[in-house]
């Protein structure tokens, strides 16, 4: 098993990333720095095998702290390894803004997408990620954004919150949370902790498997509201798929059902073929997709890796490779 270099947020699948993605020089992108760990295997297997002179790793996040984290990791690699300030959303401009900055194509060899949120993230009471510590309502990847959790929370309505929780979290006590928590901010004023929160949904939801299940389709529901992150990633993969170079592959590490089922779909619609009307018998296809599959069934963490780090337990990579031929 590949040694995780990253004591801020274990990467996971890293062997299995490393092994899919980096074929070659050129161009990296990894779409979620976090605290480098990705990337700072990247890079060693860049320079393992003679590629790093002819090749950059541009890592974008929009979380202050991490992205202080993976330049102070990266550092030693100089020039070949770039820590940019963003929202993966925006993934082509600034990537082709870097690149042409550097005099390089902006054509990617590879793209990881490591989704979700980074332990330090969850461990941080000050974040208001985790149902487990008390802190805030924020639940903010970027703490200059304008919307917290809070907001939410205080502005939405009962059918509002209702509706996020059954969207994003596939929570089925959405409705009797959604109205607990009304209740809640009618007599109390608004919902301001983690705690308080945790307290609403512990008021609906009874028995401890039960409960620790809702409280985690509730705080992650509200996290993806926030971070707007399904719009998100639709946005990044196919932008990302334009970044691409013919033979670049896009590796997507998912947490949970609606994120891993988004990529499973996008990369499956960008694999087909047209094979013309029915019954035609053609023995090429008129058109190829753009993609093609590296991987047919999400590859997921060994039993080994889960010891190590049980939050890899849920974690699913999908590899797609462009298609018209190898760079």
């Amino acid at each position: 098993m590949l040694q995780s270099p990253d004591s801020y947020h274990d990467p996971v699948l890293l062997r299995e990333c490393i092994e899919s993605l980096v074929l070659g020089p050129g161009l990296y992108v990894d779409g979620t720095l976090g605290g480098g760990g990705h990337s700072l295997a990247i890079l060693r297997k860049l320079e393992a095998e003679g590629w790093l002179e002819r090749s950059l790793l541009v890592g974008i996040d929009q979380d202050d702290e991490a992205l202080a984290t993976a330049r102070r990791r990266l550092e030693p690699f100089g020039r070949s390894a770039l820590g940019v300030k963003g929202n993966f959303r925006d993934i082509l401009s600034l990537v082709s803004g870097e690149a042409r900055r550097l005099g390089m194509e902006p054509a990617a060899k590879g793209i990881l997408l490591d989704l979700g949120v980074s332990s330090r993230q969850i461990d941080s009471a000050g974040r208001g990620f985790s149902y487990m510590q008390d802190g805030p309502l924020d639940m903010r990847m970027d703490a200059s954004a304008p919307l917290s959790a809070e907001d939410l929370l205080r502005d939405l309505d009962e059918r509002e919150l209702a509706s996020i929780m059954f969207r994003y979290g596939e929570e089925p006590r959405s409705r009797a949370i959604a109205r607990a928590v009304v209740a809640a901010r009618e007599k109390q004023g608004p919902l301001q902790t983690t705690k308080e929160l945790a307290e609403v949904v512990r008021s609906v939801v009874h028995g401890r498997q039960h409960l620790i299940r809702s409280l985690s389709r509730v705080f992650q529901a509200l996290r993806i509201a926030v971070n707007g992150e399904l719009d998100v990633l639709r946005q990044v993969l196919e932008d990302g798929v334009a970044l691409l170079a013919p033979g670049g592959r896009m590796a997507v590490i998912s947490y949970h059902s609606l994120e891993d089922r988004m990529v499973k779909q996008f990369f499956a619609k960008q694999s087909e073929c047209d094979w013309g009307p029915k019954g035609v018998g053609l023995r090429e296809p008129l058109s190829r997709g753009e993609l093609s599959l590296v991987t047919r069934k999400a590859v997921t963490a060994s039993e080994e890796e889960v010891r190590q780090n049980p939050r890899a337990r849920s974690a699913k990579l999908r590899v797609a490779e462009k298609t018209g031929g190898v760079q």
